[in-house]
């Protein structure tokens, strides 16, 4: 089995691949980030923009295939649990593009709708270099 790409030590198959095979919901604003973050790391488009709000949402996600996400950092949440209906999770998503180092570093705001949680955009973005389509 594989690794999740999110980070959380778990195969992929009974982690974030449960919430991009449509067979589960993620439960909490951490848990769609994580997934949305797999979601970047496998090209999944179709999981992005279903957890994508609709006020922010793009037409299409972009790969660049010389972008490649390598590691996923949670380092606080705000909100975002079972009974809520907005949170945020901070987090720094390492990546390489064109084999040079970097981090995306971004507080994301996310939303509860019809039991669904969706990325609506970052409350504050830093990322050093060339900046990556947002997670």
């Amino acid at each position: 089995m594989t690794a999740c790409p999110c980070g959380s030590g778990e195969p992929y198959e009974t982690c974030c691949g449960v919430f991009h095979s449509g067979a589960r919901v993620a439960p909490t604003a951490e848990a769609v980030m994580r997934s949305r973050y797999a979601a970047y790391a496998l090209s999944d488009e179709a999981y992005l923009l279903t957890t994508w709000h609709p006020a922010t949402r793009p037409r299409r996600v972009d790969f660049d295939p010389d972008h490649r996400w390598v590691r996923l950092e949670v380092l606080d949440r705000t909100g975002g649990g079972l009974l809520q209906t907005t949170g945020t999770v901070e987090f720094r998503a390492h990546y390489r593009w064109r084999g040079r180092r970097d981090v995306l570093h971004e507080n994301s705001l996310f939303q509860r709708e019809d039991g669904r949680w969706l990325y609506v955009e970052p409350v504050e973005s830093v990322a050093p270099g060339r900046p990556p389509t947002r997670a």
